[in-house]
């Protein structure tokens, strides 16, 4: 773990992996809320980075993140989002082929997997999912389409996601969902944020 000075009052603290990423931002919230951390105003994690703004000696505190040890995280840390979804996407035959299994199949290793949002971005309201055992991970398409779906459940390496509004995209397409991911009318606007876990079912079942 390696934290750097970046700014006035910023911190940008590095590590290895997503893993660690969400033990490291669960363990800042923790020490923010027990008031460990005077004056930080932002936690944000990355793909192996979590980045603090407002701290007011980054120096200090980066001296002391280095000698931080990480508790391991919960399974069971972070409020729990159910997420329906149609297997219809147009890569879901191929990603069967990949696992080596039927495309009924999909659906229940997806939704044998309990979710973590690691970080957002993107777009506003799209989390980049963790949680997929590492034999199910799968490269991103040779070729990317210019118009992705709104609410498109796509794969891409390590990672799960869903498209919040019809972009551009690379990902594995292998189902839609009818749930609104950014809303600006409502407290959260995103569905998804870091450290809420996402559970995918079969819709109608």
């Amino acid at each position: 773990m390696r934290a750097l000075v970046v700014g006035a009052q910023a911190l940008l603290v590095e590590v290895d992996s997503a893993e660690e990423v969400a033990a490291l931002h669960a363990e800042l919230l923790r020490r923010r809320d027990a008031g460990e951390l005077d004056g930080v105003r932002e936690v944000v994690p990355a793909a192996r980075t979590v980045l603090l703004d407002g701290v007011r000696r980054p120096a200090a505190l980066a001296a002391r993140i280095a000698d931080w040890e990480l508790p391991p995280l919960a399974g069971t840390e972070g409020p729990l989002v159910t997420v329906p979804v149609r297997y219809d996407g147009p890569d879901l035959a191929e990603v069967a082929a990949a696992w080596g299994v039927a495309r009924e199949e999909v659906a229940g290793l997806v939704g044998a997997t309990v979710f973590r949002v690691a970080f957002c971005g993107f777009a506003p309201g799209f989390g980049y999912l963790t949680g997929l055992p590492e034999r199910l991970w799968l490269p991103r398409r040779a070729t990317p389409r210019t118009a992705v779906p709104a609410g498109s459940l796509a794969l891409a390496g390590e990672y799960a996601g869903v498209y919040p509004r019809s972009s551009p995209g690379g990902w594995q397409l292998i189902g839609s969902t009818d749930a609104v991911l950014w809303d600006p009318a409502r407290e959260p606007a995103a569905l998804f944020a870091p450290g809420v876990r996402v559970r995918f079912t079969e819709a109608g079942t």
